[in-house]
């Protein structure tokens, strides 16, 4: 029996989702920025709330928790892009001329701020004490992630363990925040949503790091190579030896999710949808070095 989200009614709680960061982020002086509302908000590939909205309408979760949940990762994925174009000198996201270029460096990481804390008020008002309290924790792993690559491993080399470990952090933490939002009090399904989480979003990583070295700008959307220019250390250009291959690694990671929940048939089943029709069409295409050149569904540049 079929029991994943059909993709229409996913475009419909996508665009709820959208409706509400739009809504809390009128409250700011962002609301008045009406030239990039959208670009803040609503054209991104938007793959954490797609992976919490599947796993939330198979355990029927009620809808001003999930619909807060999915909101508040988003703007927190956000929030990070904007601080991320100024630490790395981006000049273009999501085919427009980066945040920081138009409104300066201390106009970015100002926003920033702003949907951070809005994101994390958002569930303040729904009143989810414990996906509050989930969702600071995993935002604290990344912030950690991203200051241990800056400040303690830029310009060196390090070795294949080291940067799994920094993409398992960064990237996996939301995704694992958006797998796990939805299992309620169930602690096992919680624990194998988390691991689920947390490789699917190392897996993202490690297909960014390539798409960086070897991506074209203009299909992309946004600026490439400025982790070779800052000299990161990425999966792109580890220390010898290398333990697997990215692309190959990457595959083994969306491998790992879905044997993590196969205990649960219908999650399992959820998940496998989830990889086939919205992580794979822009995970693949970005391990081949290239993006997808026509526009992820329900909008938006992938």
């Amino acid at each position: 029996m079929r029991t994943s989200l059909p993709m229409e009614n996913l475009d419909t709680c996508l665009d709820q989702v959208r409706r509400l960061m739009a809504e809390v982020l009128s409250e700011t002086v962002l609301g008045r920025l009406a030239d990039h509302s959208r670009a803040l908000t609503g054209s991104g590939k938007m793959l954490r709330a797609r992976l919490l909205l599947r796993i939330a309408a198979v355990r029927k979760i009620p809808r001003p928790a999930w619909l807060s949940a999915a909101a508040a990762v988003e703007m927190i994925h956000a929030a990070s892009l904007l601080h991320d174009d100024v630490i790395d000198g981006g000049i273009i996201r999501r085919h427009l001329p980066a945040f920081w270029k138009q409104r300066g460096i201390a106009g970015a990481i100002l926003a920033g701020d702003l949907m951070l804390f809005k994101a994390l008020d958002l569930l303040v008002r729904a009143e989810e004490t414990r996906l509050l309290a989930e969702l600071i924790r995993h935002t604290g792993t990344l912030c950690d992630a991203e200051a241990e690559q800056e400040l303690l491993s830029r310009g060196g080399r390090t070795a294949w363990a080291q940067i799994l470990d920094v993409n398992r952090r960064k990237t996996g933490s939301l995704f694992a925040f958006a797998a796990s939002a939805a299992a309620g009090g169930d602690k096992s399904l919680h624990r194998a949503l988390l691991k689920a989480g947390y490789a699917l979003g190392t897996a993202y990583q490690l297909a960014d790091d390539i798409l960086d070295a070897s991506g074209a700008e203009t299909a992309a959307g946004k600026t490439l190579g400025t982790d070779r220019a800052r000299r990161k250390n990425t999966a792109a250009n580890p220390a010898p030896p290398k333990a697997a291959a990215p692309a190959r690694h990457c595959r083994e990671l969306r491998r790992a999710a879905l044997a993590a929940v196969r205990r649960w048939p219908e999650i399992h089943a959820t998940l496998q949808d989830y990889c086939r029709q919205d992580f794979d069409p822009v995970v693949e295409p970005m391990l081949a070095g290239r993006t997808n050149k026509q526009k992820h569904r329900n909008g938006g540049p992938p």
